[in-house]
């Protein structure tokens, strides 16, 4: 292992902050907080988990305003992503499932979003629903705004990973769900996503399958059979959900490879267009740098083809 003099790991540093800095970044409720968060007692904050300058790893917690982060390609080819990271709904990390990303989508042209939402237990007034109620919010103002980012409204996708692909499976089954109430223009476009990737998966409320942490944050630790169903996606697909495309390590000692498993039966119960890849190895988390040496590495690229084969949105 290298080890880098103070001054040098000082100047890496201070430069990732600064490009982080720069990027655009942006609220998608009107006035900053959610309206929910006004029950909350929670307080924002941001650490830097990492000791390595080059390999950044920011997580958020507190979360009242959720924002999103802008990577923008030279030349966009219409479609974007709406990235929803995990963090085992207590925090929401930045950078392994969010800025490592930009560097293979921006350079084929897609255009990422990514974004915080608020935690299912922080006492906001949405409770459990808060995760979702952001991101519906989020894809709405997506659309609203597509023409600033050179990107078409019917070619915007969600892509979440472990508790935040919980979030985006959330999405693509509940999307008409009224969690919140309407506040402008932008809540009159649909929050359905036109297309939906899910990494290493959060999904179900089955005691025998679920994240432990990520279902007593939503449910709590006696949950009746109504509440398990309603945040359990695989129970909620139907005719109407968008295609989805699925990976999971096998040997994931988090999220049981099962989540992914009963999701992707669900869709092909119900003639939805998916695609599941299960690599053997890859733990939780591998994202792109953990992937480094394995066929797991391929999921970018996996993904992207995924998504060009695909026809035009029903909402095109």
């Amino acid at each position: 292992m290298i080890r880098l003099p103070l001054a040098a790991t000082m100047a890496l540093l201070f430069s990732a902050q600064t490009a982080f800095a720069a990027l655009p970044t942006f609220t998608f409720w009107p006035n900053g907080e959610a309206p929910g968060a006004k029950n909350s007692p929670v307080s924002f904050a941001q650490v830097e988990r990492s000791k390595d300058p080059t390999l950044p790893d920011r997580a958020v917690t507190g979360i009242r305003a959720p924002e999103i982060t802008v990577y923008a390609p030279e030349h966009p080819n219409g479609v974007a992503l709406l990235v929803t990271p995990g963090g085992s709904y207590q925090r929401v990390v930045l950078d392994k499932e969010g800025s490592d990303l930009a560097a293979p989508f921006n350079a084929q042209g897609y255009t990422l979003f990514v974004m915080t939402y608020r935690m299912p237990a922080d006492g906001h007034a949405e409770g459990a629903n808060a995760p979702l109620a952001d991101v519906q919010r989020a894809m709405r103002t997506l659309r609203a705004r597509a023409g600033e980012w050179n990107i078409n409204p019917h070619r915007i996708g969600v892509m979440g990973f472990s508790a935040g692909g919980h979030v985006a499976a959330s999405l693509e089954t509940r999307y008409d769900e009224p969690v919140y109430t309407p506040i402008d223009t932008i809540d009159k476009h649909s929050a359905r996503p036109d297309f939906v990737v899910l990494g290493y998966p959060v999904i179900s409320m089955d005691k025998a399958i679920a994240h432990p942490g990520s279902r007593k944050a939503l449910i709590g630790d006696t949950p009746n059979a109504e509440q398990i169903k309603h945040y359990s996606p695989e129970l909620n697909v139907n005719a109407q959900t968008p295609p989805t495309f699925i990976m999971h390590a096998v040997d994931d000692p988090s999220v049981p490879v099962e989540n992914s498993l009963v999701m992707f039966n669900a869709l092909r119960a119900h003639k939805i267009p998916t695609e599941l890849h299960l690599f053997a190895e890859g733990k939780h988390g591998f994202g792109i740098r953990g992937a480094k040496g394995l066929p797991a590495a391929a999921w970018p690229q996996l993904v992207m083809r995924w998504i060009d084969s695909l026809p035009p949105s029903p909402q095109g």
